[in-house]
């Protein structure tokens, strides 16, 4: 199928699920994008995973009583991750081990839940992996109006986040409430994953909230162009893996992670500055110290090697703006 061919079947009335489907993972992949940057930022990427995990219970409780899988998913999200940073707090213990404990506890409620449900093995499947073709209206809605709640408020908590991501301690000396932006964090996080459960299930959600914003940080160093790239990134995979899957009878889910993927394997070789070609280049240029030419105490020698910035580089580049 040709992509003129694809455009057509969009605009074809018969097949109204496929535009819905293509608006429903844009919009995840939007906020995703927007999101995973946090998470990137804060080396957090169990969360995405754990989070997965949280809200299988709430859609397992909708899906059993016909509600809203979004809705149900969302509260059991922020529930359990409100939880993770009341314990949290307990130094004794790491983040990542309580995220570990409450998120699979949740995700074997969720089964449990599932389990009392008739046709119990495909409504598993279509949890695990998605079905993003049968979304109704009322979830396009739904997930519109978490789109732009999620977005507002990651742009209006933009400049605590980064502060906390970079260091926690500097944070709360500032006057900073690292609880609540921890709390704030992670429910957008939920929201994102709510969101996006839908188009590649419980199982590969984590590539759709991590991998374009790891695809952004290795195409730049700045923070806002990192936030900028990483949707945009996230949108153009979802729209070629869903033309993909169309045109070949694919997994619409796993199509969108193999594109995403595969444009992450590009950027970690052909980028122009973090890119493994890049690097080579910038080795060869260096000039190398000849045996004629042995360095003694009165010449000192100078190399030229290529650095990878941190995360505080970029945030601190992106401060001078």
């Amino acid at each position: 199928m040709s992509p003129i061919d694809f455009f057509i079947d969009l605009a074809n009335p018969d097949l109204a699920f496929l535009p819905k489907a293509l608006a429903v993972a844009v919009m995840s992949s939007i906020i995703c994008g927007v999101v995973g940057c946090y998470v990137v930022l804060r080396g957090l990427a169990f969360i995405g995973d754990a989070v997965a995990h949280a809200v299988f219970p709430g859609l397992a409780v909708a899906f059993v009583v016909s509600g809203n899988l979004v809705l149900g998913g969302a509260v059991a999200g922020v529930l359990t991750a409100v939880l993770v940073a009341v314990f949290s707090q307990n130094r004794r213990l790491k983040e990542d081990s309580i995220i570990g404990i409450l998120f699979v506890a949740a995700f074997a409620l969720g089964i449990v839940v599932i389990s009392q449900a008739p046709g119990y093995a495909g409504s598993l499947q279509q949890f695990l992996f998605g079905s993003i073709t049968g979304i109704p209206d009322s979830d396009l809605y739904v997930v519109g109006a978490a789109a732009a709640a999620v977005l507002l408020a990651a742009f209006g908590l933009h400049q605590q986040f980064v502060a906390v991501s970079l260091d926690r301690e500097s944070a709360r000396a500032l006057g900073l409430r690292v609880f609540w932006l921890d709390l704030a964090l992670y429910v957008l996080v939920t929201l994102a994953v709510v969101i996006s459960v839908q188009t590649i299930g419980n199982v590969l959600v984590l590539a759709l909230l991590i991998t374009p914003a790891a695809t952004a940080r290795l195409l730049t160093d700045r923070l806002a162009v990192m936030m900028l790239l990483a949707p945009i990134v996230g949108a153009l995979s979802a729209l070629v893996g869903l033309y993909i899957s169309w045109s070949w009878d694919l997994p619409t889910g796993g199509t969108i992670v193999l594109v995403l993927t595969a444009v992450f394997l590009m950027s970690w070789l052909f980028s122009p500055r973090q890119g493994v070609l890049a690097r080579l280049i910038a080795r060869r240029r260096a000039v190398p110290v000849s045996v004629s030419t042995r360095p003694t105490a009165a010449t000192p020698v100078t190399r030229t090697m290529p650095t990878a910035t941190s995360p505080s580089d970029l945030v601190l580049e992106d401060a001078h703006l």
